[in-house]
Formats: C-alpha cells, structure tokens, sequence
C-alpha cells in the first residue's frame, strides 16, 4: 500500500506554482466548524490550501453557492489572492440537505468546467476533490481537463454504517455506488491514516498503490498552552485567569465537547455519563458542549432535554460554536477534552485540543487510535457505555498529577503533525497522480 509518510519513490516537486482545483461542494471552507455539515473537513480544505499557497501553489477552491448574497469569487484570505473560493450556484440556494445534492451534481459540474472554460487550456494541474460528492464533480472535471483527480474521502458510507448509533439512519446505497466510483476513477486516494487506507482497500477495492497516507496537520501556533513555567507546568494563575474569561468555574473540573451535535458524535454518552457520576455520588464535572445541530434542527433540544432527563441541566453548559482563536482558548482552559465519536476518520478536534496541552479522552476508534496515546496524552475508551465513560472520566480527574504529565506528552503527540508537512506530502501525491496518468 502507497504510503506517504513517506511516499514510496521520490518524484521530483516541480517549482513552478501549480494551479490546484480544490472542490468542496456540500460545504465551503469559509463556514463556521461546528455547525450543520461543517466539520473537520472545512478546517482541512482551508488549512492545505493555504499551507499549499506557501509553497507556491495557486489554490482555487470550489463550493455550491448557499446564498445569492455570496460573490462568486472571494479570497480564503482577505488579501491574499493565491487562495480563492468560487462559489457555484447549482440549484435552490436554500433548503437543500446534504442528502438532497446526488440530484444536483450535474448542474455543479456544468458550474465548475464552465468557469475554466474562460481560462487558456491546461490551466488547471491538478484537481482535489473532498468528501464523495466533490468526488462526482471531480471524476468529469478531471476528465474534461485531462488532469489527474486526487480524491480524499474524509468519510466513507461503509465505515459509518457499521457503527451507526442505536436511532441514528444509516447512509443510502446511493452514496455507496457513488463512493465505489469514484475510487474507481481516481488516480490517487489520500487516507488520514493507515486505517482509513485498509478501509479503502479492504471495503472499496482500491489499488493499494494508489492510497497515500497523509495525516493531516494542526496549528501549533494558534493551538497552544495557556501560559507555563520553565518546567513546563502550567501556571494556575494564567488558567485561573482564562476561565474567568470564559465564564468557566475555577475551582471545578470541566470536561469539554467539541463539535457537531449529531448521534455520529455522540455527545449523548457524555451527558449519560455525567449522569451516572451524579447518581452514584462521585464528583460531577461541568460538561461544555460547544457545537451546534447537525443532520437533525431538533439536535440540540434533544440533548438539553437528555440532561433534564439524567437529573444533570445544570451540570452541562451549552455554547454555540466559535472561531478557531477562540476554541483554542477553550481547549487551553479545560481539564479534558472528550471525544466519544463512534467513527472518526482522523479526529482532527483530538490533535487540536493535544496541541493546546489538553488531554484528551476519545473512543478507541478510526483514526482516534493513532492521534490519542492511551495513558501518555490521554485515554482511549472501548465502546459507548455511559457508565464505562463515567468511570473513565472519575479516575482520569482524580489523577491530578498524572494530568500534569498528560498535558506535557499532549502538546508533544501534537507537535507531531504540521500542516506545512502535509502539504509537502501531498505535493508529492500530486506528483505520483500526475505519473500515473501519463503513463495509463
């Protein structure tokens, strides 16, 4: 199986900037993570392109329009024109779900290959595509261009159903067909991690030499500690001082929950959980959900009512999702960082809070497994149990002292991952792609 820490074989980067046609389509990289489709993914296509652009590549990313308000072309940056975003329009600009858009791919790619076509040929080297729809409009536009496609999953239809929560509804077969040609078309694929990459294999029949594992990077510059000594303790008085910012108790754990409120992230089991910590006696964290609804309007009502229901409303804190700046500052400010996802192709929220010196404590699963170092920079936990997770969390903050070494071996596990490499590495993809379809 290719891999791409390191790539077998080294094919020389060329040095001349590049033109890179990035396609996001069901979400834009300027929306707001933590909301509706917006996820990791969104922080991904922003974060290569830019680090991309650095390398003297021209990245021009393209999304369907969600509004007539939008410009149809707009700066990732403002300022800098080496990252655009084009905005396509291809049907309703509101109103359409996610699952809706299968029926719109036609009139994207029609959007997407009538915008190059005001460009000399050969204007594009490469096209990107992000998730399986992208991957639809890639598949023809590639074509059309006579360029290699590069295809990243993020997710995979297979993967999620077969760890579905109890009420949530499987992916359509819809997607799955759809999945299975585009890694059929693709000239190569770019796994997070060599999980992902057996799953491409073993689930979707990829050549094993066309996937390249790629780990994505975090910004170790704005995902940082809060202020520490020499020794690399973290001042109490800075934390002190960042809670109170935040509206945060000082002398209370807090546990926080970072992104969509959907059952694929299953905030219920941390609220499950809480309540099995109250019932039984034991110190009860204050639990952060930061994030707002996804897939279903009523996501987050639901979970308020969970907590009313587990006797624990007022142990749980709900907060609409916020910038990257400022969720690194919630990162910095609680005790542990808790990811009960029941898939995570990456988990990219792990590596971010790990960078801001969090420990985290994640599902022991997808790419969870490699990001989150069980006992060193945090706790990996085997299945969705609540009382499995209430026990979990009551011994990692009874263990004050062993948190202080986690924080320490968190930021260095993040330190690990950078997106200027990955951008590197995927140059090389770029490349190898490039090779390949010369040659076939």
């Amino acid at each position: 199986m290719g891999e791409t820490t390191p790539v077998p074989q080294e094919p020389v980067v060329p040095s001349d900037p590049r033109r890179i046609a990035m396609l996001s389509v069901h979400t834009s990289p300027r929306d707001q993570p933590g909301t509706g489709d917006a996820g990791g993914m969104n922080v991904y296509i922003a974060e290569l392109s830019r680090a991309l652009a650095r390398r003297g590549a021209v990245v021009e990313i393209f999304t369907r329009a969600t509004s007539s308000a939008l410009p149809e072309t707009v700066e990732l940056d403002a300022g800098d024109d080496r990252v655009l975003v084009h905005h396509v329009p291809a049907g309703p600009y509101e109103g359409l779900d996610k699952n809706d858009l299968p029926s719109q791919m036609c009139a994207m790619t029609a959007g997407v290959v009538r915008h190059a076509a005001a460009h000399p040929a050969g204007w594009y080297d490469v096209v990107h595509a992000h998730y399986w729809l992208s991957g639809q409009v890639g598949w023809l536009a590639a074509d059309r261009w006579d360029v290699p496609l590069v295809h990243t999953m993020h997710t995979m239809a297979r993967v999620k159903n077969a760890a579905l929560a109890p009420d949530d509804s499987p992916e359509p077969a819809t997607r799955v067909i759809g999945e299975e040609q585009v890694v059929a078309a693709a000239d190569a694929l770019i796994a997070s991690t060599a999980e992902e990459a057996q799953d491409l294999v073993g689930m979707y029949d990829a050549e094993p030499d066309l996937v390249h594992v790629v780990a994505p990077g975090v910004d170790l510059s704005t995902f940082r500690p809060p202020a520490h000594g020499a020794d690399g303790v973290v001042d109490p008085a800075a934390r002190a001082a960042l809670r109170r910012d935040l509206g945060l108790p000082v002398d209370r754990d807090v546990v926080l929950f970072a992104g969509r409120v959907q059952p694929l992230k299953a905030p219920d089991v941390l609220v499950r959980a809480v309540g099995a910590l109250r019932r039984s006696g034991r110190p009860v964290p204050l639990l952060v959900v930061l994030g707002g609804p996804s897939g279903r309007p009523t996501a987050l009502r639901d979970l308020r009512a969970l907590a009313v229901s587990e006797g624990v409303a007022d142990d749980v804190v709900f907060h609409p999702p916020v910038s990257r700046p400022e969720l690194a500052r919630w990162f910095a400010a609680a005790d542990l960082v808790a990811m009960p996802s029941r898939s995570e192709s990456f988990g990219l929220v792990a590596v971010e809070a790990q960078a801001a010196g969090t420990p985290v404590v994640a599902s022991a699963v997808g790419g969870l497994r490699s990001v989150v170092h069980d006992g060193i920079s945090g706790r990996q936990v085997r299945g969705h149990d609540p009382a499995v997770w209430a026990d979990v969390l009551a011994e990692t903050l009874a263990r004050p002292e062993a948190r202080g070494a986690w924080r320490l071996a968190a930021r260095r596990v993040a330190e690990q991952y950078g997106w200027d490499a990955t951008a590197e590495q995927v140059l090389k993809v770029y490349a190898l792609a490039a090779e390949r379809r010369a040659r076939d």
